[in-house]
């Protein structure tokens, strides 16, 4: 099978990732933090090391300000449930996730409210300043997605910290589509929280997510329990990461989630990039030669594109399109609303959705060709039928 699915999680992972997931459940099955026994402690260490790399990956200023979730969207809620207050107003984009939509939608019914900010792809004055009309005097938070998860449009989130900041907001990022494929250093970009899942680009399995918190203090635990620390206080503990981890962690996914980062580092985040984004540029190319071809992602542009494109065949839904690619090709895409109903209501796909392809680091240009080879037949017959 070709694998083009990347955004959704990569595969394959590399070689020291499945290792290490399998060498943590038959040598290292102890719960970590919660014995003194000799292989409880190696478990503990094992977590520690992965919490190090990570603070190391992100430049995080302490290594316990690195929150282990199960995914992303955990990370996501975290944050979202636990700062907000009832009265308090979030700003988020029009391409941002139902990680960040529905807990939003939920915290309506305690009297928090959000005000959605349009992208402009290839403008970033043009978003910051969109951004900065939708804040109101009840704003604590601005959520914003890194890169959308279905045109692959980048955000200036820099520029979007420092906006909220010279109005005493905080911000949470969503690095789902740009952990491990663009450099992102939270103490640079000076971000209040960061959200990352370990399956995607970090080359992680799944279960797995990453948590940065800058000021633990301003935020209350999504899940409060056992933390084997302090037991015989009722009360959660205050101390990190114990505060933001109660009950059990996924061991041979955080050891697992060590290599994929190890991998990451070995290779370079310069060259990962480079090798996606020239990928991306091949496809886009060859898919706006196909008659019947519609795309969604605007011409590549390495400062606003993740790797990542979204198309349809004229008179096929995406779920059709991918099912012939799956069936006939052997090719997996992503097909559907991907999660992001703005994005759609802007694209005005709510209807058909969309065909999406998405690069990783093990994928060649023969994958491409592949892809734009089968996209052209499938758009030929369909075309044929109608004549």
């Amino acid at each position: 099978m070709i694998y083009l699915d990347n955004a959704a999680t990569t595969f394959p992972k590399p070689r020291a990732v499945y290792g290490a997931v399998n060498s943590a459940i038959q040598n290292y099955g102890a719960n970590p933090g919660r014995s003194g026994h000799k292989m409880s402690l190696k478990a503990a260490e094992l977590v520690y090391n992965c919490r190090e790399a990570a603070a190391n990956f992100y430049n995080a200023p302490n290594v316990e300000n690195i929150i282990f979730t199960p995914n992303c969207t955990y990370a996501l809620n975290t944050v979202i449930m636990g700062f907000l207050k009832p009265g308090d107003n979030a700003v988020v984009s029009n391409v941002e996730h139902n990680s960040v939509l529905r807990p939003l939608e939920f915290l309506k019914s305690r009297e928090v409210s959000y005000t959605v900010a349009d992208v402009v792809h290839g403008d970033f004055d043009a978003t910051v300043d969109n951004f900065r009309n939708a804040i109101n005097q009840n704003t604590r938070l601005f959520v914003i997605t890194h890169a959308s998860n279905v045109t692959g449009t980048i955000l200036p989130v820099g520029r979007l910290t420092a906006l909220a900041h010279q109005y005493g907001i905080k911000v949470l990022i969503d690095t789902a589509q740009t952990s491990g494929v663009l450099p992102i250093d939270v103490q640079e970009l000076n971000v209040d929280f960061l959200a990352a899942p370990g399956h995607k680009g970090l080359m992680g399995p799944m279960g797995t997510g990453i948590l940065y918190i800058k000021e633990p203090e301003s935020l209350s635990p999504l899940v409060c329990g056992g933390t084997g620390s302090s037991s015989l206080d009722l009360k959660q503990p205050d101390t990190l990461p114990d505060r933001f981890e109660s009950g059990t962690c996924n061991l041979p996914g955080i050891c697992g989630l060590k290599k994929g980062i190890d991998f990451v580092n070995s290779v370079s985040i310069k060259k990962i990039h480079n090798h996606e984004y020239s990928l991306l540029v091949s496809l886009y190319d060859k898919l706006s030669r196909i008659n019947g071809v519609v795309l969604y992602t605007p011409k590549p542009s390495a400062e606003y594109n993740a790797p990542l494109i979204s198309f349809n065949v004229t008179g096929k839904s995406s779920e059709e399109t991918a099912e012939i690619l799956n069936r006939r090709y052997s090719i997996a895409v992503r097909a559907g609303l991907h999660c992001a109903p703005l994005t759609h209501k802007m694209l005005g796909t709510e209807e058909t959705g969309a065909v999406r392809a998405s690069m990783s680091y093990f994928n060649n240009n023969n994958d491409i060709a592949a892809l734009a080879n089968a996209i052209k037949n499938i758009s030929y017959f369909e075309n044929k039928k109608f004549k």
